[in-house]
């Protein structure tokens, strides 16, 4: 399994393209239980560095909308 340092150095569609590798892998059903174990947790692992790269894209979005004047993004 990935550490999370290893994860952090893949982009964003690196670690998408692993983690749909990931979900279709354990979906087909055939895999062995200790290895999907290991699957799952790496793509939890990957699932949210995912995750923490779309809220930090979301905010600077959203700053820079905000600094600019043009346009204010409402939650």
């Amino acid at each position: 399994m990935k550490n999370e340092q290893t994860v952090k150095d893949q982009t964003f569609d690196e670690a998408m393209k692993k983690l749909e590798h990931i979900v279709n892998k354990l979906e087909q059903g055939d895999v062995p239980l200790e290895e999907a174990l290991d699957q799952f947790q790496e793509g939890i692992t990957l699932s949210r560095y995912c995750k923490r790269i779309v809220d930090e894209a979301e905010k600077t979005v959203t700053r820079m909308v905000s600094e600019n004047g043009e346009e204010s993004i409402i939650d």
